[in-house]
């Protein structure tokens, strides 16, 4: 005997081996047309049958289900509950065969639209209102799959969809995966073996790899736009009042920058002292001045956190309005938050002497690195004929620099640390810094990439004064018992490096107290700072009654992990257009190119004239800063990846590079 039975949904049959009981609690050992053994039980089974063949039943079945037609079923069923018998009789007559009530139960399991389940075999057709709806939504389902299927054709033929060309960027950066236009894009990649950034590139809905990667980052960071919107920014009206009481201050400033820089927020001063020495003034922009706490432009500020820097562009955390206002650009006073501290003759500074005031610092220039530091030297500093401008005052800021680096150092060594040495160590070195200079040459985008040595004097000037001025500035707040958001450093291991509320040493500057202020245009975290400085400037022992941020506050903790968060993942970004860029420089000549590289660590190389790092495994158990010459080819410029062959490496790394590539988190405080 064989049985028709319902299993996960499907109609199947099993021929039955043993039998038990009788009538409602018979029960029978049979096996399946796939060959499992099962257990059926007589409120299971739909039908039982000697003949024909169970095999032949269930092939015959499925194609006589095909030509069914549900509306006559639906016709002839009856208002009431029924069951598989009792619907064949009206439906094929009552000369139904097998494999006719087979086909019935197949199509009535598949016509849920038609027909409710009531019980294994049991059936009721549909309220005439719900049938016409149910076809209605049917009718629209096919439609969508014939849509769908014309898709993913034009797709799969390298044709984006016009129909779908206004929602590209939503389609690959932020989906909705129940949608056609998502299911035909899958089909297609699933056809053609490509992602769907691979296909949506070739059919030319996304211009290129480069705005993939933008792309992606927008999509996670700046979901509504990177651009501010027009009417944010201060009021003409609320900046005048700002400035209106604030002293002018009687120096004469300026900046130190390269020419790419747009938004000058840290400048330098020296004045003479009556008797000797001089005093040293480092004047940070101060729009938080005019910016207040939970202010449109401190929202708009705290959700970005940081201006974004990538090769060719930039995403700034401020609008340009603003920026315009608060730089320190040459040619007039400016408002800035000014620290001075007094240096004795041979350049030692005094921090008893420390000073702090919001005032209007007159900006008398601009330098710029390309066009004075290769004149700056040991030599011409002290050269009275050497000619280029403020050379007596950099010659004083570095003789006091240099002193300043060596104190941090005496404290890196009582630290554990080793003492890091001042200026270029090594001509040959890994450069550290790159200008990315970026041209369209009829209609094609070529890519120069500039190495820079770190070391100059006047990096070392810019850098230990304004790692002197957030030294300065964490040590203001913590005298004064007023929370901010500290840089510290204690212990090794991944997280020995973090922001905190409370002040901490850094132990890998050598410093007892660092607190980022020097880029208030640029940093959230030091525009909060900013402002409990402004109020310790400008109330002095009572600031902790009316700094924005009290001792303890929840909130600075939340902007401290925010920030800390927010940073991490723009330079990571940073890193991943460096890496673009750097694969374009490998290609853009060719479709290989021969170079040298250094082994680092861990089979993980670094291409010698710019930041690309790739995993070269030949040369992994090789000395660190062993030097090879590859050959890279085959660049992905979607994964950011490409094949390496090893030409030749070298006996020995040269001397002196390894010293000159081990850097401290922070050693560059800007």
């Amino acid at each position: 005997m064989n049985l028709l039975y319902e299993e996960g949904g499907d109609i199947k049959i099993a021929t039955v081996q043993s039998a038990t009981g009788s009538g409602d609690s018979e029960s029978w050992q049979a096996t399946s047309l796939s060959g499992k053994k099962i257990k059926l039980k007589a409120k299971e089974v739909w039908l039982r049958f000697e003949k024909p063949e169970a095999q032949a039943v269930m092939d015959e079945a499925l194609v006589l289900s095909k030509d069914i037609d549900l509306q006559l079923l639906w016709d002839c069923a009856p208002e009431e509950e029924f069951g598989l018998v009792e619907v064949s009789l009206e439906y094929f007559g009552a000369q139904a065969t097998i494999a006719q009530q087979a086909a019935l139960a197949i199509a009535l399991q598949g016509a849920p639209v038609f027909f409710r389940r009531k019980g294994r075999g049991r059936f009721q057709r549909a309220p005439l209102e719900q049938l016409q709806a149910g076809l209605a939504a049917l009718e629209r389902k096919q439609k969508e799959l014939e849509q769908q299927s014309v898709w993913q054709q034009e797709l799969v033929a390298g044709i984006f969809p016009e129909a779908l060309k206004s929602s590209a960027k939503q389609l690959l950066f932020s989906p909705e995966k129940n949608t056609s236009a998502y299911k035909a894009l899958i089909a297609a990649c699933t056809e053609t073996g490509e992602s769907p950034a691979q296909l949506m590139i070739r059919c030319g809905a996304i211009e290129s790899p480069l705005a993939y990667h933008q792309g992606m980052f927008l999509k996670a960071h700046f979901p509504n736009g990177a651009a501010h919107h027009a009417n944010i920014g201060v009021d003409q009206s609320v900046y005048d009042a700002a400035i209106a009481e604030l002293p002018l201050a009687e120096v004469q400033a300026f900046s130190i920058d390269d020419a790419g820089t747009t938004e000058i927020d840290d400048a330098l001063s020296v004045t003479e002292l009556p008797g000797g020495g001089h005093r040293m003034g480092i004047h940070i922009a101060a729009p938080g001045l005019a910016i207040s706490k939970d202010d449109p432009l401190d929202q708009v500020a705290r959700n970005r956190m940081s201006t974004v820097y990538f090769p060719g562009d930039k995403i700034t955390m401020l609008p340009d309005s603003v920026i315009e206002q608060f730089s320190l650009d040459e040619g007039a006073p400016r408002p800035a938050l000014s620290i001075y501290v007094d240096i004795d003759p041979d350049g030692v500074a005094n921090r008893d002497t420390l000073q702090m005031r919001a005032e209007m610092v007159p900006m008398v220039a601009n330098l710029r690195l390309e066009n004075i530091e290769h004149l700056v030297s040991e030599e011409s500093l002290v050269d009275e004929a050497a000619s280029y401008p403020y050379r007596k005052e950099l010659a004083i800021l570095w003789r006091a620099a240099k002193l300043l680096h060596a104190g941090r150092q005496e404290k890196r060594i009582a630290n554990g640390l080793r003492a890091e040495q001042l200026g270029v160590i090594d001509p040959n070195a890994l450069a550290r810094d790159f200008h990315f200079q970026i041209q369209d040459r009829d209609g094609v985008q070529r890519i120069e990439i500039i190495p820079r040595q770190r070391g100059s004097i006047l990096d070392t000037i810019v850098a230990e004064w304004m790692i002197f001025c957030n030294s300065a500035s964490g040590q203001l707040l913590a005298d004064h018992g007023l929370p901010g958001l500290f840089r510290t450093q204690k212990g090794w291991g991944p997280l020995r490096t973090r922001m905190q509320t409370t002040p901490g040493p850094h132990e890998g500057l050598g410093l007892d107290y660092y607190a980022w202020c020097t880029s208030p245009l640029r940093r959230y975290s030091d525009l909060v700072n900013q402002w409990q400085l402004i109020a310790l400037a400008k109330h002095g022992v009572t600031a902790k009654m009316v700094a924005p941020f009290p001792p303890r506050d929840a909130a600075l903790m939340g902007i401290a992990a925010d920030f800390e968060s927010c940073y991490q993942a723009y330079g990571e970004f940073q890193d991943r257009l460096e890496k673009y860029w750097c694969l374009r420089w490998i290609a853009q000549e060719g479709d290989a190119k021969t170079v040298y590289v250094r082994h680092l660590k861990e089979g993980m190389s670094r291409v010698e004239p710019v930041p690309l790092h790739l995993p070269i495994p030949e040369i992994a158990n090789h000395p660190r800063m062993t030097r090879a010459e590859v050959i890279v080819s085959d660049v992905d410029l979607l994964q950011l990846s490409a094949a390496v062959r090893v030409l030749e490496i070298e006996a020995k790394p040269e001397s002196g590079a390894k010293a000159a590539e081990e850097t401290e988190e922070d050693a560059n405080p800007d």
